[in-house]
């Protein structure tokens, strides 16, 4: 019995299933994205989403969606679904789903009268095609398949309307047609492994509409085109395979390709390898470096997250290779600003003033899971680049002030994790000596002390002693300037602003490897941030007793950017949290820890299948909100496994 499974109760009752989202990629930068019920709610959803680099840097939905129809006895059973404006589902083929179950690939199942259909998807990985195929497992009279695309050709920011300009026209190629709506676009080829009639008849579905934009107060209507369908009968125990893709292929090798692309999938059969793919559906190749996708269905490679998310994503599932692959593509990035280059990769926001924290310690992970030698060996000058480049000064908006803090101006802009902002302004404008930016740095400093002293200890006295003696000025400023009365650390302090919110970026300061305060204050940081930001899926931005508390993720943009980062829940920050709770707790935390990761798992089944959302609600349900699939908290929920695992192991 499949881990990720569904039985026809739980699928055909739409309240529940509608919400229920599906995520796969080719790890080359194509997805597809709906409901497990195959209705799109957003306008990022289609079977076949891909790169258009001719046009823009943005994702495109080429191929919306595709409504199979089973005939017999002329009589026709569409199992599509759509949603119309208003509550108006047609066709509502969900009422024949039986199950549905992902292991390896996702398998739906259909029963119309007596007859028993399969249907999978899954993509090529060397090229942007997907692979649709339907097995029919049993029929008592002779059966006909129908197959009508929808088509958008437009970016996934954007809709599509009834229009002129669209071209209607198409090729006959093997087993298939070729088209393309828009000049600038590829070509879509659509073909079957088995010879098919195409019948022509273009029209226009007017009125698709899509509740998630509705919900967030987007325009959330679309029509769509679709030009005709394909047409062939099936018979009992055959299978038939659709294909969509930018280049043509010879129908006699769809199946073969298929399979071989299936003999390569992970199986998703417990929590764990759940989490490894959802890891995997991250990779994006491109021009022959690796990205990381800060998540999906609208972020790109972005710096800082690149960062906290590489050590999870890779180390913490024993991918040593694809760490390497990343951070060799980061280095190129990080090069190229400090010495003030034009970016020769496509990783975004390089230019945050905590990026080049976030890389040191990302390198820091890499030691931990090989060595300090080797890591040194491949990652010693880009250390010492970092350090000596925050040490000038050159950065425009970081500066390492007298007392060896690091001071950041946020007044203006984002400059943090926490970056909403209205009108171009930060609505948590956090400036000055910024309490994560601090823990960061003194933690930056003793690993570059420590790692220079153990592998160019007559090479770098210089660099060791001032990493040393900054180390220890950073420490006791640190206490000076966040630790209050109360026992826990101020968010930010610049001249006389203090914010005395409790948030969870004091956490940094005890869950990094080397931490400037001593056992007693962490346990003291650590009790306020259990008592007020901890919930079942995530931690808290904001504590509830902290002023502006607003914890619901809803509504237009304005009203989630002011929810943003002021009490949502976000489960990235639970992988240093448990970190910084087994520092402090050692052995006798792995109960808790446990437990926390309880309410991760449920997850699963829930928003997108099989992966973790952007952020929660902070308050009870706790709704998973957001970008259905992001990196940063799929690594910190791997992370923490793997913490749990070397504590277990140590037990046994």
């Amino acid at each position: 019995m499949s881990y990720l499974k569904f039985d026809k109760a739980q699928m055909t009752n739409l309240q529940d299933s509608l919400f229920k989202e599906m995520l796969i990629t080719n790890r080359s930068g194509a997805y597809c994205s709906t409901t497990l019920v195959g209705c799109n709610i957003r306008k990022y959803d289609g079977l076949l989403v891909m790169p258009v680099p001719e046009i823009d840097d943005e994702n495109h939905v080429i191929l919306s969606s595709l409504d199979e129809t089973v005939i017999q006895h002329d009589t026709e059973f569409n199992l599509g679904l759509h949603k119309y404006q208003g509550e108006n589902y047609s066709p509502k083929g969900h009422k024949y789903i039986v199950s549905f179950e992902w292991d390896q690939i996702p398998t739906w199942t259909y029963r119309v009268g007596g007859v028993l259909l399969k249907k999978e998807i899954l993509f090529d990985t060397s090229i942007h095609r997907l692979y649709m195929r339907y097995t029919l497992l049993d029929a008592h009279s002779a059966t006909t398949l129908r197959l009508k695309p929808f088509l958008a050709f437009r970016s996934v920011r954007q809709w599509t309307h009834e229009n002129g300009a669209a071209n209607r026209s198409y090729d006959v190629v093997d087993n298939g047609i070729r088209m393309c709506l828009y000049q600038g676009y590829p070509d879509l080829y659509m073909q079957t492994s088995k010879k098919a009639e195409w019948v022509y008849c273009p029209d226009w579905y007017r009125g698709m509409d899509y509740p998630k934009e509705r919900e967030r107060g987007y325009y959330a209507t679309e029509d769509l085109l679709v030009p005709g369908y394909f047409e062939m009968p099936i018979k009992k125990g055959e299978s038939v395979i659709f294909s969509a893709g930018v280049a043509p292929i010879d129908h006699k090798e769809i199946e073969g390709l298929l399979e071989k692309e299936a003999a390569n999938l992970d199986h998703r059969d417990s929590f764990y390898h759940c989490l490894v793919n959802a890891a995997h559906q991250f990779r994006v190749t491109k021009d022959g470096e690796s990205y990381l996708l800060a998540g999906y269905p609208w972020f790109k490679p972005r710096a800082r997250d690149t960062f906290i998310s590489m050590p999870g994503l890779t180390l913490a599932i024993g991918e040593t290779d694809r760490f390497e692959a990343y951070m060799e593509t980061a280095r190129k990035a990080i090069n190229d600003f400090i010495n003030k280059r034009p970016l020769s990769v496509d990783i975004y926001e390089v230019e945050q003033p905590d990026t080049l924290l976030w890389a040191t310690w990302c390198i820091q992970q890499y030691a931990k899971h090989t060595s300090r030698s080797e890591c040194f060996k491949k990652y010693g000058t880009l250390l010492k680049d970092i350090m000596l480049y925050i040490w000038s000064g050159k950065h425009n908006n970081l500066f390492v002030h007298d007392n060896g803090l690091l001071y950041s101006n946020g007044r203006d802009h984002a400059v943090t994790w926490m970056n909403s902002q209205q009108n171009g302004r930060p609505i948590v404008p956090r400036s000055g000596y910024i309490v994560e930016f601090n823990a960061l740095w003194y933690n930056a400093l003793k690993f570059f002390e420590q790692i220079l002293s153990e592998n160019a200890a007559e090479q770098e006295a210089a660099l060791i002693q001032r990493a040393a003696d900054d180390a220890a000025k950073v420490a006791a400023s640190f206490k000076d300037v966040f630790l209050n009365e109360h026992g826990y650390l101020l968010d930010y302090v610049d001249g006389q602003m203090m914010d005395w919110s409790v948030r969870p970026n004091q956490l940094f300061a005890i869950a990094l490897d080397f931490s400037p305060l001593d056992m007693k204050e962490r346990k003291g940081v650590l009790d306020i941030c259990t008592k007020e930001l901890v919930t079942p899926k995530g931690i808290r931005s904001l504590s509830p007793k902290s002023g502006g508390y607003n914890p619901m993720y809803v509504g237009e943009q304005t009203q989630r950017d002011f929810a943003y980062h002021q009490g949502t829940a976000w489960p990235w920050l639970t992988g240093f949290y448990l970190e910084a709770y087994l520092r402090v707790y050692k052995m006798s935390g792995v109960n808790y820890i446990e437990r926390q990761l309880i309410g991760f798992e449920e997850e699963l089944f829930y928003h997108c299948i099989g992966t973790i959302p952007e952020l929660f609600d902070g308050n009870p349900p706790f709704h998973g909100r957001g970008a259905i699939s992001f990196a940063m908290n799929v690594s910190g929920i791997l992370r923490a496994l793997g913490q749990l695992e070397k504590y277990n192991n140590a037990m046994e």
